[in-house]
């Protein structure tokens, strides 16, 4: 499986963009799908994160109401819609697969070790 986010670039405070997360396939194994985001000086944190076995979505706290993760499976691509855009967002996005216990995803969603397979980061910039 190899994966390719796309997407990125610069907005303003408040703009809009949408991530691509195109796999080459997916797995029978690969039970979700996550974004990741990793600032510079930063740790890798967990963005959102969707099951590609009923399509739930988690979110972290700092973007819920704002981005909006959906998959589409026959595409064998996850999307990352992404509003009101602040310079904190201002990060390399990375997505990633999930393949563990798929009962697991609610509770280790946001935990970068939980991954499989990583595609290179798409860079996302906000300027005020």
């Amino acid at each position: 499986v190899q994966l390719q986010a796309s997407g990125g670039g610069l907005v303003q405070l408040g703009g809009s963009l949408r991530l691509s997360c195109v796999a080459s396939e997916f797995a029978s194994y690969d039970h979700g799908v996550g974004w990741f985001r990793q600032a510079p000086g930063k740790e890798r944190e967990g963005v959102s994160s969707v099951s590609l076995d009923d399509g739930s979505a988690y979110y972290a706290d700092f973007v819920k109401g704002r981005f909006t993760i959906s998959s589409d499976n026959a595409k064998n691509t996850v999307y990352l819609q992404m509003n009101s855009l602040k310079p904190e967002d201002t990060a390399v996005y990375y997505c990633a697969t999930f393949r563990g216990d798929p009962l697991l995803l609610l509770r280790v969603w946001e935990e970068p070790s939980r991954y499989a397979v990583w595609g290179k980061g798409t860079q996302v910039t906000v300027s005020s």
